[in-house]
């Protein structure tokens, strides 16, 4: 069987078990494993299921992962982001723009500070919603301003999508975070002014909205100001932890993961709100995320492989022959394709089934990886609000109780408009990216 008859069946048959809901590692091993035995027998399964596996996940880089994850998970069991949003309505002082210009900006910092795009989201949906709405937001774009707020941590490290990122392409994990800063601002800032332009452009809806702000609970008295003080310096601490350790080189990605971490669970204590069940959940989804991170790496691998061995990368390079003396047109191709995938399949395992394929183009064309990886940060953030699969409209819906559909309308605005101005000001001065890491030689 020729290499191209093999390709699209593999390709078919990935296609296939996506649309019928199974999960992604499964999908990935699955056509992996199928592609190589039609490429090359059952003969090379035994040394490809060996060690191999293991080999891949047992990495120093990625204990980034669970350490991030757990800093997170100490942030949002101890009440924070709710905390954090009390200071953003009182600062606000009832203006409505300013309210939604501030809701998105903590989104950006709790992104940081998390490093969970759907946790943030769901968190804002929670605590931002009914606020938003009594002052005047419809309840599509306070849904959308939510859903956007945390998509922001695809972009704005620790994202764990650059973590992945470094790790595929053996690039400097804490040159991507310092790499990410500027972009994953201007990113905030096209966030900002399309909610500005839809609030302007919105007929302000005054019914129903005491009615779904009733639905969820949000807080309503007084918080102290010690806790308040101490939620400010954890928020601080820790972003000074993440960027100024990592770009002053006195803390690794994965010292400052644990350094966070462990700044995270002490605020937690001093909050009085460590007791087992903190323990207990905090750990659990740690390793519930670290595992499915895995899983989709092992997955990814053996994926991986069969596209090495069916030299799809150098047919694609042949196909897109005519435009590769075009470095700009080949990338808006690739952004594009990116942009569909980000919008079907979870965002770590397009970082890990497209690297492969995408790596010797992006080499072929001298792209600088480090500003690659970036670009995809910024691709895999958008497709966190794009429908069909957009995980933090998801999350925002599945607690405010909004439906899908008005929320995906807006956040295909907020997606679009960033994508556009975003990633074409990137391309056209790739310095956005590289001047901050070129910086810390």
């Amino acid at each position: 069987m020729s290499s191209l008859v093999v390709i699209f069946v593999i390709l078919i048959m990935l296609i296939l078990f996506l649309a019928s809901g199974l999960y992604i590692h499964s999908v990935l091993f699955a056509c992996g494993v199928i592609g190589l035995i039609l490429l090359e027998g059952f003969s090379i399964l035994p040394g490809l299921l060996g060690n191999e596996p293991f080999n891949r996940v047992a990495s120093y880089t990625l204990t980034t992962i669970p350490l991030f994850v757990l800093m997170a998970q100490f942030i949002l069991q101890s009440d924070i982001v709710r905390d954090i949003f009390y200071i953003v309505h009182k600062v606000s002082k009832g203006k409505n723009s300013i309210l939604g210009v501030l809701t998105l900006t903590i989104g950006g910092i709790l992104g940081a500070v998390s490093g969970s795009g759907t946790a943030t989201a769901a968190s804002l949906g929670q605590v931002a919603i009914p606020e938003l709405r009594k002052h005047g937001y419809s309840a599509p774009l306070a849904g959308a301003i939510a859903a956007a707020g945390g998509s922001l941590a695809g972009i704005i490290p620790p994202s764990i999508i650059l973590i992945l990122y470094g790790v595929a392409t053996e690039t400097p994990v804490g040159k991507l975070f310092i790499g990410a800063f500027i972009p994953g601002i201007m990113v905030l800032v096209v966030f900002i002014i399309s909610m500005l332009v839809c609030f302007k452009l919105q007929k302000k809806e005054k019914e129903d909205v005491q009615e779904i702000a009733a639905t969820i609970d949000v807080p309503q008295t007084t918080v102290l100001p010690l806790r308040l003080f101490i939620v400010c310096i954890v928020a601080l601490l820790i972003m000074v932890i993440i960027f100024g350790g990592i770009y002053s080189g006195v803390f690794t990605p994965t010292e400052a993961g644990a350094v966070g971490a462990f700044a995270a669970f002490i605020s937690a204590l001093v909050l009085g709100k460590v007791n087992a069940t903190f323990v207990k959940s905090s750990v659990i989804e740690t390793l519930r995320l670290t595992g499915m991170v895995m899983l989709i790496m092992i997955g990814a691998q053996i994926f991986g492989r069969f596209v090495s061995l069916s030299l799809l990368p150098r047919k694609l390079i042949s196909l897109l022959e005519p435009i590769m003396d075009s470095p700009v047109l080949v990338l808006i191709v690739i952004s594009a394709v990116l942009f569909i995938m980000f919008m079907f399949i979870e965002g770590a395992a397009v970082i890990l089934m497209s690297i492969p394929v995408l790596l010797p183009i992006i080499t072929q064309l001298q792209v600088d990886l480090l500003w690659f990886g970036i670009f995809v940060g910024v691709i895999c953030t958008i497709g966190l609000i794009t429908p069909p699969v957009g995980l933090s409209v998801y999350a925002v819906a599945g607690v405010s109780k909004i439906r899908l559909e008005p929320i995906f309308r807006i956040g295909m605005i907020f997606a679009v408009a960033a994508l556009v101005v975003v990633c074409g000001l990137m391309i056209a001065f790739p310095e956005i990216v590289t001047f901050l890491p070129n910086s810390m030689d």
